[in-house]
């Protein structure tokens, strides 16, 4: 069985480009443009893995994974963080959500889905 990931990106080219990767690495892909779809596709499909872009439209990423963590069965998905800017008060929250982790953009298309499958216990 493949393992799933949701991807919540706004930005459609860098959705495609992460959705590209991790299809070519076998995953089964979901994908949410904002925080509120991409906690309705999160609670719908359970995946193994959420990346999560830090910068949302209605919210931020960081707010949509601390509504996520106060569900006990999504609490223990791990969240990996893709942004291109974070000031370093915005590392520290990244850094203070239990079981989530942080990517740069621009990704390293090479390693992005092994970077990724690291996070999936």
């Amino acid at each position: 069985m493949k393992n799933k990931v949701v991807i919540v990106d706004d930005n459609a080219n860098n959705l495609l480009l992460e959705k590209d990767l991790m299809e070519v690495a076998g995953f089964e892909v979901f994908e949410a443009i904002n925080g509120l779809d991409g906690i309705a596709m999160i609670l719908k499909e359970r995946p193994d893995v959420i990346i999560m872009d830090v910068r949302l439209p209605d919210m931020s990423g960081i707010e949509a994974t601390y509504i996520l963590r106060e569900d006990k069965n999504m609490s223990n998905i791990p969240v990996v963080f893709v942004t291109a800017s974070v000031l370093e008060i915005e590392r520290q929250a990244l850094m203070a959500i239990p079981n989530s982790g942080f990517i740069s953009k621009p990704i390293n298309t090479r390693m992005f889905a092994n970077e990724i499958s690291k996070f999936i216990k």
